[in-house]
């Protein structure tokens, strides 16, 4: 299912079809996503940018099908109002930054934003792919690491529902009401500060 019209972004000036398109739904159809489908996405995370090629970024990766067990409990560790919804996605994934450079254990400062830079491009490929994901801060970051052994040295950064769309009405009727209301973004005279931080 390709994006619909009234999901796609309304850019003031030109971009990209693929970053128009690029969404966040809460409505999945629950249809698997293949192994060929799936290694594409990684692969489009593979490629980000990173500081010093560091690439901190680490997935967990929990197929409905083929990995019950940890969809299960990446399931568990989401807040009460995703875990609705998330339930009905194809995959569950939970993106982990490594916060340290593993050539001098000096601390990256930069493992999230190059962490979040691999989710977006993953997330511009599953577009590309027919599908969407939608990346979710609302998580049990302490109960994420407990369950799944994560070490010292690595933070949880987000977690991620992935799949095909399904339709608004799938949803209930608060979240339903989300899904189809107009998109909306900050105009960029409030974020863009040209020659210096003029307020």
């Amino acid at each position: 299912m390709t994006t619909p019209p009234d999901r796609e972004a309304p850019a003031e000036h030109p971009i990209e079809a693929l970053l128009r398109r690029r969404w966040s739904p809460r409505s999945f159809t629950g249809a698997p996503v293949g192994r060929a489908a799936l290694s594409s996405l990684l692969e489009a995370a593979r490629w980000a940018a990173s500081s010093s090629n560091q690439q901190p970024w680490h997935l967990i990766v929990a197929r409905k099908a083929e990995e019950p067990e940890a969809f299960g409990k990446l399931l568990g560790v989401l807040s009460p109002g995703n875990q609705p919804w998330a339930e009905k996605a194809s995959v569950l994934m939970l993106a982990v930054a490594r916060m340290v450079n593993p050539a001098n254990g000096n601390p990256n400062r930069h493992a999230f934003y190059d962490t979040g830079a691999a989710m977006a491009q993953m997330a511009l490929q599953a577009g590309a792919l027919g599908m969407q994901l939608h990346q979710m801060g609302g998580f049990d970051v302490a109960k994420a690491r407990e369950v799944f052994g994560i070490p010292e040295g690595y933070e949880p950064a987000t977690a991620i529902a992935l799949g095909p769309v399904g339709v608004a009405e799938a949803l209930p009727e608060a979240l339903a009401a989300r899904e189809v209301a107009p998109r909306q973004r900050r105009p960029i005279s409030e974020w863009a500060r040209f020659g210096g931080w003029q307020v």
